[in-house]
């Protein structure tokens, strides 16, 4: 081992040390009396400014630890991380304490979220401290992502994205995804884009593909989400399924049906009982799954997503329709009638045309209406496209 490399080795492990002790998952927490005054007073002591309210504030997090006063606890951990973010903007020249950051940001994250799902104050609003949380993580994301330095080695900015990943399921979490788009601008802008760690890209394309998915960019949240999947850790089934969830029904927007063997393998039949029901142009039966699973649609927050298949399977009904008539001038009495053999008879003509327009609109059909003469008129050629070939 050369010295230089025993200098990077011996560095490594004392930023683990540092990283152990400001830790609040390590087994140094379980002792006892490591919260204590008289501990706290002993390391004033021994430390001088600015690490010394960065350990005080730390120990005070552990002291509310073993009362079991998690909000205590969050509080002490957000100053400790105001602290940090101070210490971050002194060293100008170094980004050592990067690995500390994001240790220090994710237990506040979690700390977060537990203290939001034991709420005892009622003056506590839903959402607040996660908020909050986000607001502190912004103040570490503004120090990485402002250090302009050319040096690849030294630069701050190798902590955006770690810190862009929490922030991203902050703002998912007390939906606000407005947030997430200056996030996702600053790492899609960032010279270190591909040179990130792969679990890091992973989450990270998983909440952009989610927030495209929202926006209806469905072709921009197939290529994350797939992405996603594909890199996703084989023995991940959980982390997999997850990630299916979104990106079946964003598949079947496309036009891409799921097998039902993947479906069975990762335990979503929810989704082929859809499938099926859009596949046959069923509108009947989709209302039927819609209703049957609404809680797990909820429950994943992909009810509307879901709901836009009715279009797809309004193409595929009238494309029945067009294959039975075998004609290029499709009365819209028609449509309507095969929309009430479904058993969709809250509707009439007008609507029925307005359900056309809309797939005419969209690509999924090839034609005009006729008003005057209550008609749609089809292309001859080819007036059902494929719906992976749409742009």
């Amino acid at each position: 081992m050369t010295k230089k490399d025993y200098r990077a080795h011996h560095k490594k492990h004392l930023v683990r040390c540092v990283v152990n002790l400001l830790s609040l998952r390590h087994d140094h927490v379980s002792i006892s009396q490591i919260g204590s005054e008289t501990a706290i007073t002993k390391a004033m002591e021994h430390l001088s400014a600015p690490l010394d309210d960065l350990v005080l504030y730390h120990l005070k997090a552990i002291a509310a630890m073993n009362k079991n006063d998690p909000l205590s606890m969050y509080n002490y951990q957000s100053s400790a991380v105001q602290s940090l973010t101070k210490i971050l903007q002194m060293q100008k020249e170094e980004n050592w304490m990067l690995p500390v950051m994001n240790t220090m940001c994710l237990e506040l994250r979690l700390l977060a979220v537990c203290v939001e799902n034991t709420r005892t104050s009622k003056n506590m609003k839903p959402g607040e401290i996660l908020e909050k949380c986000a607001d502190c993580l912004m103040g570490c994301f503004r120090v990485c992502a402002c250090d302009n330095r050319s040096s690849e080695d030294d630069t701050k900015r190798w902590g955006m994205l770690t810190l862009v990943n929490q922030l991203l399921k902050i703002y998912f979490r007390i939906n606000k995804l407005h947030l997430c788009r200056p996030l996702i601008r600053a790492i899609e802008s960032s010279p270190y884009k591909a040179l990130f760690t792969l679990a890091q890209k992973i989450t990270y394309k998983f909440f952009v593909g989610r927030k495209a998915m929202f926006d209806s960019d469905y072709k921009t949240a197939d290529e994350h989400l797939t992405y996603t999947f594909e890199h996703c850790h084989k023995r991940s089934s959980k982390n997999k399924r997850l990630i299916l969830t979104y990106l079946v029904p964003v598949k079947m927007l496309l036009g891409y049906m799921p097998k039902h063997s993947l479906l069975e393998k990762y335990n979503l039949m929810e989704f082929g009982e859809l499938m099926e029901a859009v596949k046959r142009g069923n509108l009947r039966n989709l209302e039927k799954v819609m209703e049957k699973h609404e809680s797990f649609f909820i429950g994943a927050g992909i009810y509307l997503i879901v709901e836009k298949l009715k279009i797809i399977a309004y193409r595929n009904l009238f494309k029945k329709v067009y294959l039975v008539l075998n004609i290029h001038q499709i009365p819209i009495q028609d449509l309507l009638s095969a929309l009430e053999m479904q058993g969709i008879d809250d509707v009439d003509m007008d609507e029925v045309e307005c359900i056309v327009a809309n797939l005419i609109y969209e690509g999924k059909i090839k034609g005009y209406i006729s008003h005057q003469h209550k008609k749609l008129v089809i292309s001859k050629q080819n007036p059902f496209p494929r719906l992976s070939t749409i742009p």
